[in-house]
């Protein structure tokens, strides 16, 4: 019976790897680049465009028996497509693929439970079953963490460029385009953010509108804050440069008064290593040699 739940396992493992390296082949590739491809290719083959411009995804066809495992995990988390979203994973797949992965993670922790023995693999099966279940969660709530963390340490260098932009006779519609080309690479997920942003006023979106759709999709305080600075400049017909310059100044000094907290709770972190691996240490070397002696002249009274 064990060397056939173990055979079923190590079956549902390679599944899960060779998915795995199906998608991370896949991931790279650009939606509207295969939907341009797959258009010139239907041209020079007479092909009806309407048919060739869905391509076909392998990833899917494979996990297609997990759809109705998908579906019910995606009743039970509405808003799993939103933390997708704020994480940066905004294609149509992108939800599935997470449910995938967070299905055939726990059969991963299963195999690897099978290395315990048959005495101990029940329990080390539930363990890293678990585990292994809500590791994609974590993983996407790393991810959420470090993306707003990076939005938010490139808001006040955006906002200088703003300023600079909009001074030199720019409009704030086509600053933002051209900032969010110029720091691509160095800022690649605030630069996503506005470009998206003006793509949608292009499309005929209002200013406000798009604005706000930023701010949702970033869900960032001081973007929020933003948003609302720029909404009262508009109605109130304040210059929006020199606003845009003291919200800039005031995010830098809130981030330096936020390096002062932390700087000032380093004394107290550190009370726990001390505590832990210093000070006992401390005391064999000191006490130690008296503790010796003491034993010593014991055992040979």
């Amino acid at each position: 019976m064990e060397l056939i739940l173990i055979t079923v396992f190590v079956a549902l493992a390679v599944f899960t790897a060779a998915s795995l390296v199906i998608y991370l082949i896949m991931v790279e590739r650009s939606p509207a680049g295969d939907r341009l491809a797959a258009l010139r290719t239907a041209v020079e083959s007479d092909v009806d465009p309407y048919e060739a411009i869905e391509p076909q995804d392998t990833f899917s066809v494979i996990t297609r028996p997990l759809a109705p495992f998908r579906d019910w995990l995606r009743a039970r988390d509405e808003d799993l497509a939103y933390r997708l979203g704020v994480a940066g994973y905004r294609r149509p797949e992108d939800v599935n693929t997470f449910l995938t992965f967070k299905i055939l993670m726990p059969v991963l922790g299963v195999l690897l439970a099978t290395f315990a023995g048959a005495d101990n693999f029940f329990f080390v099966a539930l363990i890293l079953g678990v585990g292994f279940f809500f590791a994609p969660d974590m993983f996407l709530f790393n991810v959420i963490s470090r993306r707003k963390l990076k939005v938010g340490r490139a808001l006040p260098d955006v906002l200088d460029l703003l300023v600079i932009c909009m001074e030199a006779g720019l409009g704030i519609d086509q600053a933002t385009l051209r900032i969010a080309k110029e720091i691509e690479g160095v800022y690649p997920e605030l630069s996503e953010e506005l470009l998206i942003t003006a793509y949608e006023q292009r499309a005929g979106k209002p200013r406000m509108e798009a604005w706000r759709s930023m701010s949702e999709r970033v869900d960032i305080d001081t973007v929020r804050q933003f948003v609302a600075m720029l909404l009262q400049t508009e109605r109130l017909g304040t210059p929006i440069a020199r606003s845009l310059s003291q919200f800039a100044d005031a995010l830098r000094t809130r981030r330096l008064l936020l390096a002062e907290e932390q700087a000032a709770k380093t004394t107290v972190k550190l009370i726990f290593p001390l505590a832990i691996f210093i000070f006992p240490a401390l005391f064999v070397v000191l006490l130690g040699p008296g503790i010796l002696t003491v034993l010593k002249s014991i055992n040979g009274g």
